[in-house]
């Protein structure tokens, strides 16, 4: 991606909203109590957060009222990665934490939860009620058997049932795990006989694009290939009768809990609290565990203090429970917000279905994905004239890194005093390495700064770190959401592999970036999928940025081969939006487009036209198994089945290897 031409920021905060922030309110009581620098803005505190990291992580947990059932000894023992602990010596439970504000009176009948399908009826899940069906399904959960440690798993939709039953399973100590139901069988069981869950909870079907959709076939094989199974959970959301041995839901949440007494299981600081996957295009998912407490102090900190979200706020995110970010959005409770989980596609039954979400919902953090925001740009959707959207402050986006014309969009489109948060993270550490300050100004193109605690730095090469150029993305100390292990990889090998054999003892996390000399920090790519043509590097995201600008690309994919003669083959394989055509002329204006907004040196070697792009089933594009494809890896070899949202798309490419031969 690149930065902007102009320094002037296309956004600023007014002096009022700096002084309400939450972090300027931490900053100022953190230097008072733990001698955190008082002046030099978000800069200066970010100094301090990663140079006193120990202190930093303190101040979190006192500053959110972490409540500690057993003291911790220090806040970091050994801080080494991986292996780096937290906090050794404390217990908590963070279904506690996340059900605090139903403790508040004045609170208790607010909606914790707002709950929208396809039908755009509204439905509310009251603080008091979230908290009384939670605890009466964890008294049953108890009762079926399930012990700390145990693995709880959810085939479900993004419904109010599947973040009570997340918060159940925390409660007694199990790990929770989840797939969306649009995943097929063979995708949950890639996941989920990892971890042999001894309960499922599972819908009868779904409803999607305005179609319903059994899952009453799925759910079978689902039991059938899960022999470690105890009890199935039967949610009723097409209306058919639970199956022969299955549970049914409303009896497992009905009971009247009038103490949470003895519920909450004091669990160590480090004890699982759930199971995310990688996408698994090339193999069997990453099983990736994080830790109860990790999760709660990075969430604290992001949400609380990134995000800005408190009381007043309504934060909704279009996820599903097949991705992280629906986890993300579930935490959202930490901090005493309204979540709104939506349960549908993104354009039904038009583009701009997301920004209705927003309106009748009261959203004042809006989070989606880039590739939503850009298809609003192309299809000239006009939210901000559309749809009353006063109450939001903030849209937020993920998943891919937000063009510069993403930018310019959605600040003409939507409103012009509009904070847009582009983030980038990850699966593994469930959070964001760098994204949302609400005290610093936006710059198109550039995302706002490295989160609080964390050690970001691009790195050449030689592991030396650099400013203003490209880099490897590394994390130079520990994030107490790092993973505590990965399941079934008992000598740490696999997780040492991810992410530490680059650069031993420093996190690398895959994707190639710029850190301004401002502090802000630009996102290229993937740096498995970079793009190196004699001698110059380039990511990915550079090149879709510019091409998808033409109203005649919907979508594009580019992939640079090294050839065995010593040469370099770089194709660009376009998806045409309707009625275009892959002419002379078109491909004449995409390599000018190339050579005049990026580099004469990557302008594609071929273009040609594709019936569709491939995506992993969180909608990324897949790169790295199209490129072992078109050096003649055989499909089977090349990708997981089971990670990708249309195969068929990817036997174009074999086709193609086969004809290059």
């Amino acid at each position: 991606m690149t930065a902007a031409a102009s320094p002037e920021p296309l956004w600023q905060p007014d002096p009022d909203r700096i002084a309400a922030a939450r972090v300027t309110r931490f900053q100022a009581w953190a230097a008072e109590r733990f001698g955190a620098p008082a002046e030099g803005g978000y800069a200066a505190l970010h100094r301090w957060s990663v140079d006193e990291l120990d202190t930093f992580w303190k101040a979190v947990a006192e500053w959110f009222g972490v409540r500690f059932s057993t003291p911790y000894r220090q806040v970091m023992g050994d801080r080494t990665m991986p292996g780096a602990q937290w906090f050794p010596g404390a217990t908590l439970n963070f279904a506690e934490h996340a059900l605090r504000t139903a403790e508040d009176p004045a609170r208790a009948h607010d909606p914790a939860i707002l709950h929208m399908d396809e039908t755009h009826e509204l439905r509310a899940v009251s603080w008091s009620e979230l908290r009384r069906q939670v605890l009466s399904l964890a008294t049953e959960l108890r009762a079926l058997g399930v012990r700390p440690g145990d693995r709880v798993s959810g085939y479900l939709p993004n419904i109010p049932e599947a973040a009570i039953a997340l918060l159940a399973t925390a409660a007694v100590g199990g790990v929770w795990t989840s797939c969306a139901p649009d995943f097929g069988a063979r995708s949950v069981l890639d996941r989920f006989q990892q971890v042999e869950p001894v309960v499922l909870f599972t819908v009868d079907g779904y409803r999607y694009g305005g179609k319903e959709h059994d899952r009453t076939g799925t759910v079978a094989e689902l039991r059938r290939e899960l022999p470690t199974l105890r009890a199935v959970v039967h949610v009723p959301l097409l209306g058919t009768p639970a199956p022969e041995g299955a549970l049914e839901w409303p009896a497992l949440t009905a009971g009247a809990m009038s103490t949470s007494e003895g519920i909450f299981e004091q669990v160590p600081f480090d004890h699982p609290l759930w199971v995310l996957y990688s996408s698994g295009t090339t193999g069997l998912p990453k099983a990736i565990v994080q830790s109860q407490g990790g999760i709660l102090l990075e969430h604290f900190k992001q949400l609380g203090l990134h995000f800005d979200l408190g009381p007043e706020d309504r934060f909704f995110w279009y996820t599903s429970t097949g991705w992280m970010m629906w986890n993300f959005l579930v935490s959202g409770l930490l901090t005493g917000t309204t979540i709104v989980l939506y349960d549908g596609s993104p354009g039904y039954p038009s583009v701009d279905a997301q920004w209705g979400v927003a309106e009748r919902t009261g959203t004042t953090v809006f989070g989606t994905s880039a590739a939503y925001v850009m298809a609003c740009r192309k299809a000239d959707v006009h939210p901000g004239r559309d749809h009353d959207l006063s109450r939001v402050t903030c849209v937020a986006t993920t998943g891919s890194p937000l063009p510069p014309d993403g930018f310019r969009w959605l600040h003409d489109a939507v409103a012009e005093d509009l904070w847009i948060a582009s983030v980038s993270g990850g699966t593994d550490v469930c959070s964001c390495f760098a994204g949302a300050v609400p005290t610093l100004p936006v710059h198109i193109g550039e995302l706002q700064a490295a989160g609080l605690g964390t050690n970001l730095q691009a790195w050449d090469p030689q592991g030396k770190p650099v400013i203003g150029e490209v880099g490897e993305l590394v994390v130079a100390e520990p994030l107490p959401s790092m993973p505590v292990r990965f399941w079934n990889d008992p000598d740490g090998s696999r997780y040492r592999d991810s992410y530490f054999e680059m650069y031993p003892g420093v996190w690398r996390h895959g994707d190639w970036i710029t850190v301004t000399d401002r502090g802000s920090v630009i996102i290229h790519g993937r740096s498995d999928s970079t793009l190196n043509r004699q001698g110059v590097r380039m990511g990915s995201a550079d090149i879709y940025e510019a091409v998808e600008r033409l109203p005649e690309i919907r979508e594009s994919l580019v992939i640079g081969l090294e050839e065995p003669d010593g040469g370099y083959w770089m194709p660009l394989f376009v998806h045409l939006a309707p009625g275009a055509a892959l002419d002379d002329a078109l491909r004449a204006r995409v390599k000018e487009t190339i050579r005049e907004q990026l580099s004469p040196r990557h302008v594609p070697d071929e273009i040609i036209e594709v019936p569709g792009i491939p995506h992993t089933l969180t909608g990324k594009r897949i790169e790295v198994p199209v490129k072992r494809l078109l050096q003649g890896t055989a499909l089977a070899k090349a990708v997981n089945p089971g990670s990708v949202d249309n195969l068929d798309l990817l036997r174009f490419y074999e086709e193609l290897a086969r004809t290059r031969q």
